[in-house]
């Protein structure tokens, strides 16, 4: 394991380098890279350039929140314990990045713009590991919880959740594999 992100990476280094981080250190990273990582996500591919892409950077105050409803229902499912370790975890993340879409009432538009957005959190992760910064996109129990919206100011009725992004610098950088190319292409005539 590495602790370390190369601070000049090619794109082939940066799309093979970046990993899901779930130990960060506890500096925050400047905003200005942050917010040069959102600016780049925009670029995701999307149908018809809808652009159905909405991002919510959590402040202190609405990601204390997060995390203590988190907590709340660990508390309901996994008990006290399990809770308190979660809630020790969460509440170290430096930041917090929520990433939604906006619902449309037709089904196979709606269907392109979620597949949209996953692209805008995959080019906002990889944005980010480019600035040294590492990520965590998860869709846990809380995103979907009827308390996470007003806490976060989301409309449920026009808008799904796709995301809840943590990021800050990893504390360490585990290691990873995947098949070979040959695994799962198929060539056809």
């Amino acid at each position: 394991m590495t602790t370390a992100i190369d601070p000049t990476p090619t794109i082939d280094e940066t799309i093979r380098g970046r990993r899901t981080i779930g130990a960060f250190r506890p500096e925050v990273p400047a905003p200005e890279l942050v917010e040069a990582s959102l600016d780049l996500a925009r670029w995701a591919p999307n149908h018809k350039k809808t652009e159905p892409w909405r991002a919510y950077w959590l402040g202190p105050e609405t990601a204390r929140g997060v995390v203590e409803l988190n907590s709340a229902e660990i508390q309901k499912k996994k008990g006290s314990a399990e809770a308190e370790s979660k809630r020790k975890v969460w509440a170290a993340i430096p930041g917090w990045i929520v990433v939604t879409c906006v619902r449309s009432n037709d089904a196979f538009q709606h269907e392109e713009d979620y597949a949209a957005c996953c692209c805008f959190v995959q080019n906002l992760s990889l944005a980010l590991w480019s600035r040294g910064i590492g990520s965590k996109w998860s869709t846990g129990d809380v995103t979907r919880h009827p308390d996470f919206f007003p806490l976060v100011g989301i409309n449920p009725d026009s808008e799904r959740v796709v995301g809840l992004i943590m990021y800050g610098y990893p504390a360490v950088i585990p290691e990873q594999t995947r098949k070979p190319l040959s695994a799962f292409l198929t060539r056809n005539p």
